[in-house]
């Protein structure tokens, strides 16, 4: 409400610290101890204390983390101050809400599981789940609990719904990712841009020889030549990334997300992971890559590219599916 003047209980708010032994030894060394929020009606206080409740998680969207949504918010609520007034409107029932942080150093993650960022699904089903139903007093089954979503979390949320329906009773999908034809398309030349500042050596001004590029060594294979490489290592040094470099970062992480080459694990001396020179002392063994091919499907006109169309760790749905106009026709065996 516009008016932040609550005129009943605002329920309370716990945050816990939690060590994730699924998270340990991440591909990013993203922090495996992490906090997590979680919201308690004003209902769990009363009485002798007995009463079970469901549980809804809410699961944020690209570059936010699950404590954001309980930051205080002007002219309007947040989530815990939404459902405090829902309650108190008898517009639902009395319920527990679980903010969990999955953010990384590439700006979030899809809560799929992925050797190039992190086992996030399990991390949510195998850890969170259970530490929740432990430490609260909860309806600890699929029937009374269920996730929610926006953007990536909304593809989360619908992604937990068809692959682990045995956790979830029920989902929300809020605009959340989907078409990825249209969706990513037209984000990759600003992609190809942001990542062309950190080539070596620097394209000299005037004529560009394509035909000659296109022979270039590690093209055909889609191996960084270095780029990728150098623009994490920069921005991740920075204080605040600019538009483009946060369009640019979302592009490397949905790769990293759908596409990861595990093929790095059993070839070391493959070109590994873009976080290599960021993470001095690993092997590169240790270090799980992301697939990396040219960019090859045709242009809006029908025609051929002259070359592949060269940049950085391609999105296998770009044209190894056909368009995806629903999240709801997205295949899990797609996504492993």
């Amino acid at each position: 409400m516009a008016l932040k003047r609550p005129t009943g209980s605002c329920g309370t708010l716990v945050t816990l610290e939690h060590t994730s032994k699924i998270l340990k030894n991440n591909p990013l060394g993203d922090p495996h101890v992490r906090k997590l929020a979680v919201w308690l009606p004003p209902q769990y206080d009363e009485g002798a204390g007995r009463r079970r409740f469901p549980v809804l998680y809410d699961l944020v969207g690209f570059t936010g983390s699950g404590l954001s949504h309980t930051n205080w918010k002007p002219f309007g609520d947040n989530v815990p101050e939404r459902a405090a007034r829902l309650i108190r409107e008898q517009k639902m029932g009395p319920a527990i809400f679980v903010f969990p942080d999955c953010f990384t150093a590439l700006g979030g993650n899809q809560y799929v599981n992925s050797s190039a960022i992190g086992n996030y699904a399990d991390y949510l089903t195998r850890e969170i789940i259970p530490l929740i139903d432990r430490e609260f007093r909860t309806l600890a089954s699929r029937e009374h609990r269920g996730c929610f979503g926006k953007s990536s979390g909304g593809y989360g949320s619908i992604i937990h719904g068809m692959k682990y329906a045995k956790y979830w009773g029920a989902i929300a999908n809020h605009s959340g990712d989907a078409y990825f034809d249209f969706v990513y398309w037209h984000d990759w030349p600003n992609t190809l841009n942001e990542l062309a500042k950190h080539r070596v050596p620097k394209r000299k001004a005037g004529a560009y020889d394509a035909l000659r590029e296109s022979t270039r060594k590690g093209l055909a294979e889609g191996l960084d030549d270095g780029r990728i490489k150098r623009f994490l290592a920069r921005v991740w040094k920075k204080e605040k990334l600019t538009t483009a470099e946060g369009h640019c970062i979302m592009n490397l992480c949905m790769a990293a997300t759908y596409d990861p080459d595990p093929r790095t694990v059993s070839h070391p001396l493959r070109r590994a992971h873009p976080v290599e020179a960021a993470l001095p002392g690993r092997h590169p063994a240790q270090l799980r890559g992301i697939r990396r091919r040219p960019l090859r499907h045709r242009l809006p006109d029908g025609r051929e590219p002259a070359v592949p169309l060269q940049g950085t760790e391609t999105l296998r749905l770009w044209r190894e599916t056909s368009l995806l106009p629903s999240a709801h026709m997205i295949a899990p065996s797609r996504f492993r």
